[in-house]
Order: C-alpha cells, then sequence, then structure tokens
C-alpha cells in the first residue's frame, strides 16, 4: 500500500472516532438534563432545608458524629429539612437526626468507583443518586437555606469553598454558612485573614463575614435562625 492510502485509512478512522466521540457527548447531554429534571422535579417540592456535610470517614460515636446528628435535630425542630450527600460518616449522622426528629432527611448521592450505599436514615422518597458530581452540587446549593460544614476533607472544601464563592460573587444570594468545630477550623481561618487578607489582599475584609464559626449544635442552629428572623425565609428557586 502507498503512503497516501495509508493516510486515508488513518483519515477514515480517525473520522470515524471523532463521530463516536461526538455521539458520546450529544448522549451525555441527554443524561444531564434527566439528571437535572428529576433533581428539580423532587426538591422543589420539599421545602426549606438546610444543607450538613462533612467527612464520609467519621465513625459513629466520634464527637463530630455526635455532633452533626444534634444539629440536624435540632434543625427539624426548627422546621427545616435536612439534606446531606447520602452516605455514611458525618451525612449518615446528620441523616440520623433528622430522621429522629422526625424530619425531612434528604440524601443526595453519587456514583463513586469504590462502592457507597445510601445510608438508612434517608427518606425513601427523598433519595436522589447522581452520576456527575456538578449536577449534584448544583441542586445542593439551590435548594438549600444554609450550609453548615462539618470537618471533613477535599470534598467538603469543595463545597464550602464553592458556596462562599457563589455568594462572594452574588450568583446566589446571601445565606447562612457556618463551620463547625473551632479546633478543626481555626488553622485555616487564621490562614485566610493573614496570607488571602493581609499580606497578599485576594479578598476583603467584609469576605470573613461570609460564615459563622461555631462550636456547638445551639449555636450552629441559632445563627441559621437568627439569620432567617431578619429575611423572609424562602427557597432558593
Amino acid at each position: 500500500m502507498t503512503q497516501q492510502g495509508e493516510e486515508r485509512i488513518r483519515k477514515a478512522f480517525a473520522e470515524r472516532d471523532m463521530q463516536e466521540i461526538k455521539a458520546r457527548d450529544s448522549w451525555h447531554l441527554f443524561k444531564i438534563m434527566s439528571e437535572f429534571v428529576e433533581g428539580f422535579e423532587k426538591m422543589s417540592r420539599i421545602g426549606p432545608c438546610v444543607s450538613i456535610f462533612g467527612s464520609a470517614r467519621t465513625k459513629p460515636g466520634h464527637k463530630y458524629y455526635i455532633l452533626a446528628e444534634e444539629i440536624a435535630y435540632k434543625l427539624v425542630k426548627e422546621g427545616y429539612g435536612v439534606i446531606t450527600g447520602g452516605g455514611p460518616g458525618i451525612m449518615e449522622a446528620a441523616n440520623k437526626g433528622a430522621n429522629r426528629g422526625k424530619g425531612k432527611s434528604v440524601g443526595l448521592g453519587i456514583v463513586l468507583p469504590f462502592e457507597q450505599k445510601v445510608n438508612e436514615y434517608v427518606d425513601h422518597d427523598k433519595n436522589i443518586v447522581f452520576d456527575y458530581f456538578y449536577v449534584r452540587k448544583t441542586i445542593f446549593l439551590k435548594y438549600s437555606q444554609g450550609f453548615i460544614a462539618m470537618p471533613g476533607g477535599f470534598g467538603t472544601m469543595d463545597e464550602l469553598f464553592e458556596a462562599l464563592t457563589l455568594v462572594q460573587t452574588s450568583k446566589i444570594a446571601q445565606f447562612p454558612v457556618v463551620l463547625v468545630g473551632k479546633e478543626y477550623w481555626q488553622g485555616m481561618i487564621n490562614w485566610i485573614k493573614k496570607d488571602m487578607l493581609e499580606v497578599e489582599g485576594y479578598i476583603h475584609a467584609e469576605d470573613l463575614d461570609l460564615f459563622k464559626l461555631v462550636d456547638t449544635a445551639d449555636e450552629a442552629v441559632k445563627y441559621i435562625v437568627d439569620f432567617y428572623s431578619k429575611y423572609m425565609l424562602k427557597p432558593n428557586f
């Protein structure tokens, strides 16, 4: 076969591969749209909720597990539903607290390479499982009247800073963001104040008012209740 013939064959295979990629991308769009539709339809009927997030690795009996359960219990007694990622650890604790308080217990799960089952405390009719992190995070933000961040890892930081960024840039209405556990969060906050604010000037001083650092369940719940005593409580949709 001539060099020219080989080149035509390579181009033909390249064009075929590109067409297959475009076809897969098109089907992905439909999948993404279906996840948004399911999330919007289910969540729009639930009412005011507060998201509680933190490490999936926190074990039952750990002080932050107990604290997350207590916060969720107190929130539902104030009339809020509780949203988590539906998994183990802090998520399980928060759903457990909501369930114990006979409140709405929502789980927004995610398909991961390693097995992660939805915890038993999520209401059966309020369990939604996503393939795409960005769809899931959109639902978290759209249908939450507040965020409570318990100690956690990269996923917790991702959710926390996305929420703060969207409020900071007025892409969503301001809502209460609470960091629970001064022992865990204080070092990060010191770094934000010193390096982000004072040394580099990457944020404004008033950006530090976008979140509240607390240590107890009563403080966390009070901050959210007080926030909405000043503003009319309404869904983010």
